[in-house]
């Protein structure tokens, strides 16, 4: 049974990596909303012999490939992370076709009068807070706390500084946002948090 009240209320969710999100995106989805991450609907964009799948193989070439013919992402994700250009051609071949998905799939909810909530990792780094959210909550933890939950994945301490810094600080995406959901405790304490911040969206 959802706890939503009967605004219908469409929110964007971003913060750094490994600050949460997946967790808050549950925890909005048990409150009711639907949710969708832009992660996997750029995943589901690349499968094999899809016009996007076709593009990245054109470009990065076959070394990205596993044995089975698709694009594996360990090796695609250290080409790009280790070369900021490489990374700005990926994000071109992908980020429309994803901006083009997440737009429909708003507006699909909109019209059926859900509440709904999208994960975008990088929603301020391609512009989408453009696809009209009625408010951005950027998900944030302490830099020591990312490391550790980055060195758990079996990331190297080079490997995460890499992909924390390809990425806009924290901090500049707290300030873009609407709204901050501290990450730095328990997970009961992180759906608090979550919990209080939809209350505030829904009474402004």
């Amino acid at each position: 049974m959802s706890d939503l009240k009967r605004e219908t209320m469409i929110v964007g969710v971003t913060g750094g990596i490994a600050c949460g999100k997946s967790e808050v995106g549950r925890i909005l989805g048990e409150m009711g909303f639907a949710v969708l991450d832009a992660d996997v609907v750029a995943r589901d964009l690349m499968d094999k012999g899809s016009p996007v799948f076709r593009e990245v193989v054109d470009h990065f070439g076959e070394r990205i490939l596993s044995s089975e013919g698709e694009i594996a992402r360990p090796i695609l994700g250290k080409i790009v992370f280790e070369d900021s250009e490489e990374r700005g051609v990926l994000n071109g071949l992908v980020h429309p076709a994803v901006r083009k998905r997440l737009s429909k799939w708003i507006s699909e909810r909109r019209a059926e009068g859900r509440s709904a909530a999208v994960l975008i990792p990088l929603l301020f780094e391609s512009g989408m807070e453009s696809l009209g959210f009625d408010a951005v909550l950027c998900v944030s933890s302490p830099e020591a706390e990312v490391f550790r939950r980055l060195e758990r994945r079996g990331l190297s301490r080079r490997e995460a500084e890499q992909r924390i810094r390809s990425q806009m600080p924290t901090r500049e995406k707290e300030k873009r946002a609407n709204y901050v959901v501290p990450n730095g405790g328990t997970l009961g304490e992180l759906e608090l948090a979550t919990r209080k911040t939809v209350d505030a969206i829904f009474e402004r």
